[in-house]
C-alpha cells in the first residue's frame, strides 16, 4: 500500500520533471541566447531542487537523504553561477541581444 510520504515525494518529483519540461520547451521557443539562458537557468535549477526534495522524502531520514541535501547545496551554488558565467561571457564576447524588428510583427 501506497502512504503518504510516497504520494507527497511523487508529487514533488512530478513538480521537478514538469519545471524541467517547461525550461525545455522555452529553450526551444525563445528566439537569442539570453532570452534561453534564462529558463535553462532559473526553472531547471527549480526542477532539480523539486526532484531531489521528493527523494530526500521518499528515503526518509537517514545518511543518504543528509547527501542529497548537500547536493541541493551545490545544485543552488552551481547553477547560477555557470549561468552567470556563461551569459556574462557572451556579453564580453559582442553577441548582441535579440531586438524586435518590425517586420517581425
Amino acid at each position: 500500500m501506497i502512504g503518504l510520504r510516497e504520494i507527497i515525494a511523487g508529487i514533488f518529483i512530478f513538480s521537478g520533471c514538469f519545471f524541467i519540461i517547461v525550461a525545455s520547451v522555452g529553450i526551444v521557443r525563445l528566439p537569442d541566447f539570453y532570452t534561453r539562458v534564462h529558463p535553462a537557468g532559473k526553472a531547471d535549477t527549480m526542477g532539480q531542487i523539486l526532484i531531489l526534495t521528493g527523494l530526500i522524502i521518499y528515503e526518509g531520514l537517514s545518511l543518504i537523504s543528509v547527501k542529497i541535501f548537500f547536493i541541493i547545496c551545490f545544485v543552488l551554488i552551481a547553477n547560477p553561477t555557470a549561468t552567470h558565467a556563461l551569459v556574462k561571457s557572451a556579453f564580453i564576447s559582442g553577441l548582441k541581444p535579440w531586438t524586435r524588428k518590425k517586420e517581425d510583427d
